[in-house]
């Protein structure tokens, strides 16, 4: 096989952008401390409804859900941990949003101080082709319309 045979294709990342009026701690604590505040808890893997969502605060920290049963749902792992710049997450869900052990896309949430109370939030969720160009690309479609609800949540809540 020649070298261009056997390169990965790449799906292009979803990029989403939020600005936020708040300093960039506060707009990082919001996305990670108060994650479960504005998640919506119609996003959710476990069998029982969703009471709480959490991003442990350190490297190799679990991302998860808790039912209201008291069971947890792994969705990954902390990466990067760089308060109040950077956090990057682990997104083991494919694009049947069924949590995989072997392979997993990446979440970067970056936080930057446009002055002391305006903050510009982007989010990029990369590396899809990661779960096979089939999946990878289902998994991009649902995502992208996802996330920019998503962060409109979470600009609300950083508002405040």
């Amino acid at each position: 096989m020649t070298p261009a045979e056997t390169r990965t294709i790449a799906i292009a990342p979803v990029v989403k952008t939020v600005q936020v009026r708040a300093s960039q701690a506060h707009a990082f604590q919001v996305f990670t401390t108060r994650f479960s505040s504005w998640w919506p808890s119609t996003h959710h893997i476990g069998k029982t409804p969703m009471v709480n969502a959490v991003i442990e605060p350190k490297v190799d920290g679990r991302w998860y859900e808790v039912g209201d049963d008291g069971s947890e749902c792994d969705w990954g792992r902390v990466l990067a941990w760089e308060p109040p710049a950077r956090l990057v997450l682990s997104w083991h869900l494919d694009g049947d949003f069924q949590y995989r052990t072997d392979t997993y896309s990446e979440v970067e949430v970056t936080f930057t101080e446009l002055d002391a109370s305006l903050t510009r939030v982007t989010l990029e969720h990369r590396d899809l082709e990661r779960f096979g160009l089939e999946n990878g690309a289902r998994l991009r479609g649902k995502v992208d319309g996802g996330w920019a609800g998503i962060l409109d949540l979470y600009g609300v809540a950083a508002n405040r």
